[in-house]
């Protein structure tokens, strides 16, 4: 596949989720939709960053790169969860900006460059699907069901362009379950699932979900995602939390995070450890 994802992006409709992906052919064409749409997109293309895809419609979609893609050996793919939208992508749920996705890729690709300067790693911002608006909506999985639709596509077309790439995925809050939905469906070059502060997985335990796969979870103290009752009834909530010990997740270390949106901040244990796993450096225990 080559499909250059330009201007036709910014027409009106209902968006899909973002599924395509044209690596360095995409990125002349989302930058040029990016400086047909205007301000603040516009002066993400001016800075020269790099969009897999880009739609402004409705509540918006966008899926930004950090590294090399087309010489990386490890990727990871970051999902946001309820109320993310693209308007947020940068300054982050309630203007706070350690909420935004952006921010958090960011993190995460700083800390793997630190670690190891020489790692041909790429980070991906992955808002290719549309988010409940609010908890009344996350207690259902149909948007997580269609959200995983395109995350799977994005996950085989990686693979067939970098079949020999390790790849990680990464899901906060409702945004881990659709990974796990995702990655039960992915090719086995995806080794590594990450849930942090994960409303649930959509299985009753880690080993449920796919041989072969590493799972990993970091749920802290002061999350409020602990106080989400750990049911599935008609349709309504997400059974066991990634995060409690019976689901038989591998634990990450939580020092320095607060509350449910700091997992990825700087100096969180949480942080180190998850770029560990990106870069497969063995035990997390041992990343610290």
């Amino acid at each position: 596949m080559s499909a250059v994802l330009g201007a036709s992006l910014v027409l009106p409709g209902t968006p899909e989720p973002v599924t395509e992906v044209g690596f360095v052919e995409a990125y002349p064409g989302t930058a040029a939709a990016m400086r047909a749409a205007g301000p603040p997109y516009a002066d993400w293309a001016a800075d020269g960053r790099r969009f897999l895809a880009f739609d402004p419609r409705g509540d918006g979609r966008a899926v930004e790169v950090l590294g090399d893609l087309a010489d990386a050996d490890r990727i990871a793919v970051l999902v946001p969860g309820v109320g993310s939208t693209l308007a947020d992508f940068d300054r982050g749920l309630g203007g706070v900006p350690r909420r935004a996705p952006s921010v958090q890729a960011g993190q995460l690709y700083g800390q793997v460059r630190s670690s190891d300067p020489t790692a041909r790693v790429a980070v991906l911002a992955w808002l290719g699907y549309d988010p409940p608006d609010g908890l009344v909506g996350a207690a259902s999985d149909a948007d997580a069901r269609r959200g995983a639709t395109g995350l799977v596509r994005l996950l085989r077309e990686l693979v067939a362009r970098r079949p020999a790439a390790t790849i990680t995925v990464i899901g906060h809050s409702y945004g881990a379950l659709v990974a796990a939905l995702a990655v039960a469906h992915a090719p086995a070059q995806v080794t590594d699932l990450v849930s942090l502060g994960g409303v649930g997985a959509g299985v009753r335990r880690a080993d449920d979900l796919r041989a072969g796969l590493r799972f990993w979870a970091a749920e802290a103290p002061s999350d409020w995602i602990r106080r989400v009752p750990p049911v599935r009834l008609a349709g309504l909530g997400h059974g066991r939390r990634p995060g409690d010990p019976a689901f038989g997740a591998r634990p990450l270390p939580v020092d320095g995070v607060s509350g449910h949106d700091d997992y990825l901040a700087t100096g969180t244990t949480t942080l180190i450890a998850v770029a560990a796993v990106v870069r497969g450096a063995g035990p997390v225990e041992d990343a610290r």
